[in-house]
């Protein structure tokens, strides 16, 4: 406080001297001056640095990315045309691959064509299958003076014997032989009445003879019921037949009477020209 009363500013520079001289005050009204100007320059050379830096920051950024440019489209430019290509082709493959999941599509030659993949991939219409079918045995009406009944016991004798593959000559020796045994007649025994419970279109009394061959269970033929099966006979005489050697080269009469042995082996041969016309009938294809 000063003797006046007045307070002291706390804040005010301190000096040795007073305000009322002139000079003293001049000279810190100037250095208040130079010290003003001079933080002034101080900031602006600052601000200016620091453009300066961020300018030449901002120039190596951009070279950076023109740099980078540059070598992509250098490295582009370098490329083999050929590798471009094998990497196209890759690509496509892939995505085929891909594409099978979708839609099978099946492998072939590039000199295959649909018609031949079809033609590979079709059993029906392989060489095996394409050889001809044997004929199948016919309906036709009665032939050589037989009616249908005997018809049918021919067709009966011809059918399973084409289902055994035995040959043509084979089908004309066993009708010829039932046509000498039974007449064509499926008969049964009068000495087996239990012949007689069995489908049968008459009785006959040779022994226990029965069926279209008048076949005898008691030699071994097989079961009386059977035998009156028409193809179970016709099995059991061919079966027999194909044992005798050279069958195919014998007399009809001959090759029946190795099988049936007759008490007249000579009556089978006048069967031979009605028998071939029966089965000319039957299988007309193959005449």
């Amino acid at each position: 406080m000063r003797d006046d009363g007045t307070l002291d500013d706390p804040y005010a520079p301190s000096s040795s001297t007073t305000d009322t001289e002139d000079g003293t005050s001049t000279e810190r009204t100037t250095a208040a001056s130079r010290l003003r100007a001079y933080a002034r320059d101080l900031t602006g050379r600052r601000r200016a640095r620091m453009a300066l830096a961020a300018g030449v920051v901002c120039c190596l950024g951009l070279a950076a990315v023109a740099q980078v440019r540059d070598d992509s489209a250098g490295a582009a430019a370098r490329v083999d045309p050929a590798s471009s290509t094998e990497l196209a082709q890759r690509a496509e493959q892939q995505r085929a691959s891909r594409d099978l999941d979708r839609a099978a599509v099946p492998s072939a030659t590039p000199s295959a064509t649909p018609s031949a993949v079809a033609t590979t991939a079709d059993p029906d219409v392989s060489p095996r299958a394409r050889k001809v079918a044997p004929a199948r045995p016919t309906d036709p009406a009665p032939v050589a003076g037989l009616d249908e009944d005997q018809m049918e016991n021919a067709e009966a004798i011809v059918r399973t014997g084409r289902g055994m593959g035995v040959p043509r000559r084979g089908l004309v020796i066993a009708v010829a032989t039932a046509m000498q045994e039974s007449n064509l007649y499926n008969v049964a025994s009068g000495v087996l009445p239990e012949s007689q419970d069995f489908p049968h279109q008459g009785v006959g009394w040779d022994h226990d003879s029965v069926g279209l061959f008048q076949q005898r269970s008691s030699s071994g033929w097989g079961p009386v019921g059977r035998l009156m099966d028409p193809e179970f006979a016709t099995r059991q005489f061919l079966t027999a037949l194909e044992q005798v050697p050279g069958w195919q080269q014998m007399r009809l009469t001959d090759a029946a009477q190795a099988v049936q042995v007759s008490a007249y082996p000579e009556h089978y041969q006048q069967h031979e020209w009605r028998a071939t016309r029966v089965v000319d009938a039957i299988l007309p294809s193959e005449r």
